[in-house]
């Protein structure tokens, strides 16, 4: 018999996304057996009050503020006792039987310490959701047009695609199995980062530890990409670009930063030459492009 898990789950302002996650999960629980936390970041869409009213099972801890993800999936996981936690985003659900496939998968891989499942979008096509470690040039490639050339290169192909079992990768945050005992080892999440890149530090702090973060398709979630993120748009980006250089700053030499912040550069100029042609090609896209120029000119400055 495979090992319990527990199920914690990250809400902000994803009301019915939220309920469809939560009928996934107590589907796989059994009818509301098991562990089941809920971690409202102060959400003002009603989501801690359906939580309660339609899912008495779960522990519901609701926050008087947003403390970012990392922090709230760290109060989740202090909230469980079983030996593995599934931790999920509020706009994610889980496919029939992923939580006993993930149960039996990190039974049988002990060193195992980080596990991602395999990623769809809700029309059923993959989702990319395992990357190499990120570096300048990774980074540039994601964020411009050589995205588009790259993505056929052998070596970024895991970026798009993901492959199983993968040592010297991060996983992405939506969805992840935890083994409890690795994730005491380091500490938890690193709560200074508000929103991305968490996962990516913690799978870096992990392999550092010794511990294996594996991607594996014998588990599929379907993520809603951006049902909380879009909410705030212009915040998002600028924490993006925030979250990768405290990255950076912690692991890698001064050197590596300063590389990583002219590509910084280079994207904001790109987007601003973007924008300013839109802006003129089509009028009834100003309000919105002018909030996206004064934003990428901000950042700029802030880096120059």
């Amino acid at each position: 018999m495979a090992t319990a898990v527990a199920v914690v789950v990250v809400s902000f302002n994803t009301r019915d996304l939220l309920r469809a996650c939560l009928e996934s999960v107590r589907a796989e629980l059994g009818g509301g057996s098991g562990e089941l936390v809920v971690v409202d970041n102060a959400s003002t869409d009603g989501s801690a009050g359906m939580v309660r009213e339609e899912f008495p099972e779960a522990r519901l801890l609701a926050n008087d503020g947003n403390p970012g993800f990392g922090a709230a999936a760290n109060q989740g996981l202090a909230a469980c006792r079983s030996p593995y936690a599934m931790l999920l985003n509020g706009d994610t659900w889980l496919r029939p039987g992923a939580l006993a496939a993930l149960a039996r998968y990190l039974d049988e891989n002990p060193r195992a310490g980080i596990v991602g499942p395999r990623l769809l979008n809700p029309d059923g096509t993959l989702q990319p959701s395992c990357y190499p470690f990120l570096t300048p040039f990774n980074f540039l490639a994601l964020n411009s047009g050589l995205m588009y050339v790259v993505r056929f290169l052998r070596r970024f192909r895991p970026t798009y695609r993901g492959v199983p079992s993968r040592a010297g990768h991060w996983v992405k945050g939506a969805a992840l199995a935890i083994r409890r005992e690795a994730f005491a080892a380091v500490a938890g999440f690193d709560e200074g980062y508000f929103m991305y890149a968490e996962e990516l530090d913690l799978c870096w702090r992990a392999l550092a530890a010794g511990w294996e973060v594996h991607y594996t398709p014998v588990a599929s979630v379907v993520h809603v990409e951006g049902a909380s993120t879009s909410q705030a748009r212009h915040e998002m980006a600028a924490l993006l670009f925030a979250s990768l250089e405290r990255f950076y700053r912690k692991h890698h030499r001064p050197a590596s930063l300063s590389r990583l912040r002219r590509v910084v550069v280079l994207i904001l100029l790109q987007r601003i030459g973007r924008d300013v042609l839109k802006f003129w090609r089509y009028p009834e896209r100003r309000p919105r492009l002018s909030g996206d120029l004064l934003l990428w000119r901000r950042l700029l400055l802030e880096r120059l």
